[in-house]
Formats: structure tokens, sequence, C-alpha cells
């Protein structure tokens, strides 16, 4: 048998921190995890670890 279109069964482990981000083009303070976080307000990839 083969759904197509179902939901994703995903589970965050809790104990996964994202590191604390802030946007060089607009300001945003953020959390990501990965190498190559992008501002979630702007899109930009201009940014630093706060």
């Amino acid at each position: 048998m083969c759904s197509v279109g179902g939901g994703t069964d995903l589970e965050i482990d809790e104990r996964v921190k994202g590191r604390a981000y802030r946007c060089k083009e607009c300001g945003e303070r953020f959390k990501a995890v990965g190498k190559h976080p992008v501002c979630p307000s702007c899109q930009s990839e201009d940014v630093e670890e706060a």
C-alpha cells in the first residue's frame, strides 16, 4: 500500500539547542540549527552568532 501526500511524522529532540544569531541586514534575533543559518524575517544569509 502506498500513500501519497500524507503527513510526515517528525519528533524533534528537545535536547537539540539552536544557536542564537543576529541578522546584519534587519537586526532580527533568532535561534537556528545548522551550518548556514538564514534570517527567518528577511531570508538574508548575512548573520552573526549573538
